[in-house]
């Protein structure tokens, strides 16, 4: 079946043409309110590591979802501008802060299908961390990590 929309479903589309959105992909309406903060990124043996303290800045318990998005700072194709690779969600109570760590494989947060090679294919360079509430975070807390080497892999 061919789909029209390519990569660009859902809201990697809305990102793509930067269209604004009433409900963006995440959002989520709780009786509290959280704050993020101390963002760090670590990428080693092959893992990402992405660490980010949360807060319960309300007066309600109340859960969160802390999402990590990935973006190519120098894009060899056309992709999405930045691409959800991982999440966790966390129950506080009011004034509870927690850590919340997430582990992603860097050929899972860097990879993309290339039909050319029929492969999952991960690029070198640069790439950002994003980590927010949604995919249109009022405010994302963003850091770096760099890969060392192009390679392309079949499986999953």
């Amino acid at each position: 079946m061919l789909y029209g929309e390519d990569i660009y479903v859902g809201y990697r589309y809305y990102d793509a043409v930067d269209l604004a959105v009433e409900f963006p992909f995440g959002h989520g309406l709780s009786y509290t309110t959280f704050r993020m903060h101390s963002l760090r990124v670590v990428c080693k043996d092959g893992i990402l590591s992405v660490r980010v303290s949360l807060e319960n800045s309300g007066k309600r318990a109340g859960a969160e979802v802390v999402q990590v998005y990935v973006a190519q700072q120098c894009r060899s194709i056309a992709r999405p501008p930045k691409e959800l690779k991982g999440f966790s969600k966390r129950y506080l109570q009011p004034s509870e802060t927690a850590e919340v760590l997430i582990e992603i494989p860097v050929k899972y947060a860097t990879s993309y299908w290339d039909d050319s090679v029929r492969k999952w294919t991960s690029d070198v360079g640069p790439y950002d961390v994003l980590v927010g509430n949604s995919s249109r975070a009022q405010k994302f807390l963003i850091d770096k990590f760099e890969t060392n080497d192009t390679f392309s892999w079949s499986g999953i």
